[in-house]
């Protein structure tokens, strides 16, 4: 069925009696690495499959985040490289300029200082330093999650080869006028002192305040409302909708500015919703996004009244301040002039907050670089709806075509010292001169850089070809791009994914970066809450991993993970896969010292039992189906099917029901130790992907092979049984119905019951020890009493419960439940043959009255069957 990577040496059957994750993984892990299991060869013959590692900050730990994301990776491109792939998982870390500025901040402050006092030189260089001996701790843990990450490739977004990249697309974009120097309106954090991306800006609703402010007097007076009355000093215009009959003698008139002196026009713009307040809207443009869209298109002055630590710049009784302090001051002076109409508070309302240091993001008009994404977002979609990229799941593609059909241009520079510097100079006459990697700046009296750097989303934009040498035309680039997939969460849509897609496209000659687009959830809470250090639910996974294992972590986010959906985790979902891994060792423990081999072929079919014929057939189809879920980045159903084949059908059946044949010896213990032997080699390579300590040790154990990492995938020999499947369904539908007997008769499933079996009509005779074994069934003896007798389609079960149950005290019992059982059947009957109460229930409540009918009707049956079943009192 399957061939070994390696030609195996003699097993070694022996295995401790527990499994002790703590002792096994790191060990395996270093030699992994040691021998270059994950490395990947660019002139290798193998069809490529490669992934890059969504780059973690340098900053950063493992989350559960990453291990959820990291554990779906490393399963894909193991299977791969089982698969005979040439395979590559690019690792790599982003330099994340916000957040590792604002870690070596913190530590200049802890002696005083601040970057300004080391002077911008000075302060890369203690950067770089503390990159060197503090950063990169995910690295490590990684390790600890068994990562298959290709070391000898690792990345940086600020190393040599990257930087290269970033400044050779910087000049083909400003070459081609897709970069540009503008003034506009971005997200300011007065904290970081510096432009922030959309996805750096995390929104909560705040408690504030809406007031009210009449603006002019009289007729000629309009009403307004803010929750930032600071930015009234900025305002250069009042605007209504150009069909509002209330305010259309207004329109082009002038109306004086509260507190300034300054008279400003009323406007009409569509933007505004009459039906919103008052219907008309006060304009900052200096100070709002909305507004400065309304300036150009009225060709309103933009007054900036706030500089960049958010401190009002502009009218002396305020000036000064900052801008809460300011606000509370400019309410109070509208207030003593009789300006405030209304004040409502607390207020709650969405406020940006920068998401580095969580102070509230200022909307401010500033001169940055941007990106003309125009062109390149129509060639994004493109990609998507001609089929070059496919989007997994599908209904996702809607939510990418929204962002990338209305992306507007992208503010890319960063007020940071951190970071890709912008590789344009200044003249001293007002030259701009943009330089590519190759070329030598200007130099001479007067000519300076530009200050600012790279927004990080820049760089990590151009991952999947830059970690692969381009600009340079590499062999590893040649190989290896585009990337297979990508894997990543639905969060990270907009702002990561579809700048990879605009920057390969554009760069590769219109080769998008990936061929397929793998969407997850986000990992939450058992009970679906966001997980959070400040809900107090957040946790470690490397605490979980200490205590139970990698494994059990890997395999715990595996199972939850469903295409683009949250996964909801706990730790008791943790230590139910913990006692997986360990019911995966205790069986393959026990096969072992039965003799379970992977030595010689199979036995011949028609040598084969049907216990053996089944799980073969079970097998195979397993295969079939876990390829068909691994193809559809079903994680979730791959996961279910090979616990439920392993524990349900491997552990509890096939092992149990063939304990007699291997305790009786012979010919067909051999076949079924060889049989098992199969079984296991097959079911722990499937499962190493997911799981790949327990199993790697497990399958070299029982093999002799040298790791599952390079042993051959499994392949559907497409072997299929129907009769022996058929087969052991009967002996299964058997012992269950007879368990659940004794479960109701309240017999432990150990006790041992005195038995009469009848299988003469059926199938299962040649199975009656078996049976026997699994159900704990004595032979009859000379005194034998059928006190039950339990019919199953042709077979007869007898049993002796004499001495077991009180049978007076148990047909009480039963008739007392028939009797309740019967109550509740006519009941539900009587409801539903009641017409005029079927015509006005709800759909909902009736079928809930089938449903209660239903089950009275199986327990009518069950209980009736359990009545006959006992001896006559």
């Amino acid at each position: 069925m399957t061939e070994n990577a390696q030609t195996p040496s003699a097993p070694n059957s022996e295995l401790p009696t527990q499994y002790a994750p703590a002792e096994v993984e790191g060990k395996l892990y270093e030699r992994w690495v040691e021998r270059g299991y994950f490395e990947a060869d660019e002139k290798s013959d193998k069809a490529p499959y490669t992934i890059v590692i969504p780059p973690p900050n340098v900053t950063g730990s493992l989350h559960l985040g990453h291990a959820f994301e990291h554990t779906l990776i490393d399963a894909l491109t193991r299977r791969k490289r089982m698969q005979g792939f040439e395979t590559l998982w690019q690792p790599g870390m982003d330099h994340a300029g916000i957040a590792t500025q604002n870690v070596v901040e913190r530590e200049l402050a802890k002696e005083g200082k601040s970057r300004h006092d080391l002077g911008r030189e000075a302060f890369v260089e203690r950067v770089w330093q503390w990159k060197g001996e503090s950063g990169g701790q995910i690295s490590g843990q990684m390790r600890r999650l068994g990562d298959g990450v290709d070391w000898s490739r690792e990345r940086f977004t600020m190393d040599e080869g990257l930087s290269e990249a970033v400044q050779t697309i910087f000049k083909k974009l400003y070459d081609d006028e897709l970069i540009y120097r503008a003034e506009r309106i971005i997200n300011w954090c007065p904290r970081c002192l510096t432009a922030i991306s959309d996805i750096e800006v995390e929104y909560q609703d705040d408690d504030g305040e809406l007031v009210s402010i009449r603006y002019g007097e009289g007729d000629a007076s309009i009403v307004v409302a803010t929750t930032r009355a600071e930015t009234m000093l900025g305002d250069t215009a009042v605007a209504v909708h150009p069909e509002d009959e209330r305010y259309r003698h207004l329109v082009g008139t002038e109306i004086e500015l509260p507190l300034t002196g300054r008279r400003i026009p009323v406007v009409a713009d569509e933007h505004v919703d009459p039906e919103f307040g008052t219907g008309a809207v006060k304009v900052t443009p200096a100070h709002d996004p909305n507004d400065f869209e309304i300036g150009q298109r009225h060709g309103l002055p933009s007054l900036a009244v706030m500089d960049e630590h958010a401190v009002i710049t502009v009218h002396g009784p305020f000036q000064g301040l900052d801008r809460l302090e300011a606000r509370s001051a400019i309410v109070a002076a509208l207030r003593a002039e009789g300006r405030i109409v209304a004040e409502k508070r607390p207020y709650s309302h969405s406020v940006g907050h920068c998401s580095r240091c969580k102070t509230t993001v200022e909307p401010r008009l500033s001169m940055q670089w941007w990106v003309k994404v125009g062109p390149l977002a129509e060639a994004a979609g493109d990609a998507v709806r001609d089929g070059r990229v496919k989007i997994h799941p599908q209904e996702m593609e809607k939510r990418y075509f929204d962002w990338v059909d209305n992306l507007h241009d992208w503010c890319i520079s960063r007020q940071l010292w951190w970071g890709h510097r912008i590789p344009v100079w200044y003249g001293p006459n007002g030259e701009i001169v943009c330089v590519g990697p190759d070329e030598q700046p200007p130099t001479g009296e007067g000519w300076h850089q530009d200050t600012d750097v790279l927004d990080t989303w820049f760089s990590s934009g151009l991952w999947p070809f830059s970690t692969l040498g381009w600009p340079r035309q590499t062999e590893s680039l040649a190989k290896f791009y585009p990337n297979s997939v990508l894997v990543t969460g639905y969060d990270i849509l907009f702002f990561w994914v579809a700048r990879m897609m605009m920057f390969g496209l554009y760069a590769m000659d219109g080769t998008p970066p990936f061929h397929t687009i793998a969407l997850h959830g986000m990992v939450r809470d058992e009970r679906g809450k966001k997980m959070s250090k400040s809900f107090g639910n957040a946790v470690n996974p490397i605490d979980w991993m200490d205590k139970y294992g990698s494994d059990a972590v890997r395999f715990t986010l595996a199972r939850g993970a469903n295409p683009g959906i949250d996964v909801p985790i706990g730790e008791d979902w943790v230590q139910a896969s913990s006692k997986f891994a360990n019911k995966i060792w205790n069986a393959t423990r026990f096969a072992l010292m039965n003799g379970a081999t992977i030595e010689g072929d199979l036995p011949p079919v028609e040598q084969l039992s049907a216990t053996d014929r089944w799980i073969l057939s079970r097998l195979n189809k397993t295969v079939a189906e876990v390829d068909a879920y691994y193809d559809d980045y079903q994680f979730s159903k791959l996961s279910d099917s090979l616990y439920h084949f392993a524990w349900d059908e491997v552990f509890d059946w096939y092992v149990e029901l063939s304990k007699t044949t291997f305790f009786a010896g012979g010919e067909p213990a051999r076949a079924s130790a060889r049989v098992l032997g199969e079984v296991l080699d097959v079911m722990l390579r499937l499962l190493h992907p997911v799981v790949p300590f327990v199993t790697e040790t497990l399958w070299t154990t029982l093999t002799g092979g040298e790791s599952l990492v390079i042993a051959d995938w499994p392949k559907d020999s497409g072997f299929r049984d129907a009769a022996a499947e058929a087969e052991i369904e009967g002996v299964q539908t058997l012992v269950r119905e007879v368990r659940r007997f004794r479960k109701e008769q309240d017999l432990d499933d150990k006790q041992k019951v005195p038995a009469r079996l009848d299988l003469s009509a059926t199938t299962l005779g040649a199975h009656e020890a078996a049976i026997r074994q699994v159900l704990r069934l004595q032979p009859e003896g000379d005194e034998f009493s059928a006190t039950a007798t339990l019919p199953f389609g042709g077979a007869t079960v007898s049993l002796d419960l004499s001495g077991t149950i009180d049978i007076p005290a148990e047909r009480k019992r039963l008739g007392k439940d028939l009797a309740a059982a019967e109550k509740e059947k006519q009941q539900a009957e009587a409801k539903l043959a009641n017409q005029a109460f079927i015509a006005k229930a709800p759909d909902n409540v009736v079928d809930k009255i089938k449903g209660r009918l239903a089950k009275a009707e199986a327990d009518i049956a069950r209980l009736t069957a359990q009545l006959d079943a006992l001896p006559a009192a």
